[in-house]
Order: structure tokens, then sequence, then C-alpha cells
């Protein structure tokens, strides 16, 4: 028999939870303050974590983490410098808005396309809108994250902490230039507008081709033209993303990086969207070929 009490067997499901409540709440200086129990405990853990692994899965379980998410969170909790690396952050953090600059400036700058004539400027155009949208999307949640993490470090910061005005100074600057790294995004909403209401035009058109003209022919004539255009509208949205993808990569993304890992315990930077705008361009031609599949079997059945 365990050196419970007869109290302790008779406690209820909900009874028996409330007490560890109590329990974890204890202070070990007797101050009534469960600030030190807190503090011991996190404590323990980034001792344990590298040491012993059974003990620190204990103390987590203890803690109330049943996940890699919570082992996160406890470890995020328990780091409490508020720069993890401060002699290195204000060279990091130089790094990192000079890249921003440099991708703001350059990011959308001459971009690539396939020669095709006097057709070639208008996809250009079509394509550097694109790709000035993700970039400059991607600059402005970078600045964001890296002002809201620069007010809550120094929030977290101790008053006479022989860094804080390095770290103060970096947020008033962050704060100053972040108007001019979240400016228009463009024409891109209006794009993004047109892709909403793409598919009740394409059913308008089809309508249209199947009441206004009665030849077969010109029927299946026009579909195609309206897969051609859905699909070059397609490719113009992939180009564009891989085109954002590489000069966020060359400029960006590991200063940004560095940036995070000097301050610590902070998760990861901002992504760009590149990725979404390819899955939405190919579920665009997906779209588009069955649409034009549809009214073909329409028309000649």
């Amino acid at each position: 028999m365990s050196g419970e009490s007869p109290h302790t067997h008779r406690l209820t499901g909900y009874e028996r939870e409330r007490e560890r409540e109590r329990e974890w709440r204890l202070d070990t200086d007797g101050d009534g303050l469960g600030i030190d129990d807190i503090i011991s405990r996190l404590d323990s853990f980034q001792l344990l974590r590298k040491a012993d692994d059974d003990e620190a899965d204990q103390l987590l379980t203890e803690l109330g983490a049943k996940s890699s998410v919570d082992r996160d969170i406890v470890l995020e909790l328990g780091a409490k410098r508020p720069l993890g690396h401060p002699t290195r952050f204000e060279e990091a953090h130089g790094l990192a808005v000079r890249s921003l600059e440099v991708l703001d400036r350059n990011g959308h700058r001459s971009i690539p396309v396939p020669k095709l004539g006097f057709v070639a400027p208008v996809v250009q155009f079509l394509v550097q809108i694109v790709t000035q949208f993700i970039v400059r999307s991607y600059v402005g949640s970078v600045i964001d994250h890296m002002h809201r993490l620069y007010e809550r470090r120094e929030a977290a910061s101790p008053a006479g902490w022989e860094h804080l005005p390095m770290l103060t100074r970096a947020r008033i600057h962050t704060e100053r230039i972040m108007p001019g790294f979240k400016r228009s995004k463009l024409a891109l909403p209006t794009f993004l507008f047109g892709g909403a209401i793409l598919s009740p035009v394409i059913g308008i058109l089809q309508r249209s081709i199947s009441t206004q003209i009665t030849s077969k022919l010109w029927r299946s004539v026009w579909l195609i033209i309206i897969f051609l255009i859905l699909t070059a509208a397609s490719w113009i949205i992939v180009h564009g993303s891989a085109v954002a993808r590489r000069r966020i990569q060359l400029t960006s993304k590991r200063p940004v990086q560095s940036l995070w890992q000097v301050i610590g315990r902070c998760g990861n930077p901002p992504n760009d969207h590149s990725k979404l705008f390819a899955v939405i361009a190919l579920i665009l031609t997906i779209v588009s070929l069955v649409v034009v599949l549809l009214g073909l079997l329409n028309v000649f059945l």
C-alpha cells in the first residue's frame, strides 16, 4: 500500500487535479509567492533537458507539457535573457534591415520573361505585379514581426540591463522605418479579386458561347481560347512567384534567420507567400482544364 492517506483516496478526479494545482503553486521560501516554484521548475528543466531526458520528460509532464510544441513553449518560457547573443545583436539587426532595404528596392526589377515580341512588355508588367506583391508582403511582414519582437523583449528586460539601450534604440529605429517598408502592394488586390470572380465570368462566357454561337467549331475555338488565357494567367503567377522566392532567398532569407537566431527562443521568422501563389496557379490550371473539357463535351454531345 502506498503512503497516501485515506483522505487522498476519497478525492474525486477533479479534486485531485485541484490538489495538484495547489501543490504546483507552492513556493520554496514561504513568502506566499508562486513565482519561486515556477522559476525553479523552469530552471530545472533547462538543466535536465540535455543531461537526463527521462527526468526532463517527467518534469515536462508535471508542468503540463504533452507534445513537442509544449516542449518548445517551456523552453521559450524558461529563457531568461531578453537576447540570446546580445553582443551580436547590433550586427544582426543592421544586416537584416539592410537586406530588407535591398530586397524592397530590387526584388521586382527587370523581371526576365521569354521573347514574345510585342506581347513581352505586357507579360513582364503582369509578372512584375505578382513579384512585387509577394516581395512587399514579405518585407512588410518581417518588419512587423521585428518591431513586435523588439517591443516585447524590451518590455521583458530588467531596468538596469546593460544592453537595454541597444534594444530600445533598435525598436525605435524599426518603428521609424516601418511606414517606408509597408507601402502599397500595387494592383494585386485587384488582380486577386479578378481571380475571385474568374469562375463566374467563365460560367457566363460559357453560357454565352452556348447560346450565341451555334457553330460547334466556333464554340470549340472559344473554349480553347479561354483555356489558353487561363493557362497564361497561371504561368504568370508561377513565374512571378518563382522570381520573388529566388530574390527573397538571395537577399533577406538568411539575414532574417540569423537575426532570429541571435535574439533566441522566438520561434521562426515569417515566410513569403510564393508557395501559396504557386499552388493557386496550379489549381487555376486544373480548374480551367476541367471547365473547358466539360464545355467541349457539352458542345459535341
